[in-house]
């Protein structure tokens, strides 16, 4: 069974910690580093607030394509982007071959 993590900032991840997952608060200035040691320890999930993912685009690129991590954007404290929703929506759009959310 993979492991869990959950990247953000203190106030927008604690919560995940009762929920089992492990938490890495961190700054953008450490965030490249961090997600590229949890990759190499084994984590099959990573969830990454929408903020701090936004400042993480050229490292989550590395992934993009691969099966494992599944980098995962969640909306923080600051707020809702919306890039966590479009990304979502693209995955199942490859998966399945159509929008979903399309409605006539």
């Amino acid at each position: 069974m993979y492991k869990i993590a959950v990247m953000g900032d203190y106030d927008s991840i604690y919560g995940f910690a009762a929920l089992g997952l492990d938490t890495f608060p961190v700054t953008p200035a450490e965030a490249g580093e961090r997600l590229h040691q949890l990759v190499a320890d084994g984590y099959g999930i990573i969830y990454i607030t929408e903020a701090l993912a936004a400042d993480l685009r050229q490292e989550t690129a590395r992934y993009e394509g691969q099966i494992l991590p599944a980098i995962i954007e969640i909306p923080g404290v600051s707020g809702n982007t919306g890039s966590g929703v479009r990304g979502v929506k693209k995955s199942v759009e490859q998966a399945v071959g159509s929008d979903i959310l399309f409605s006539n």
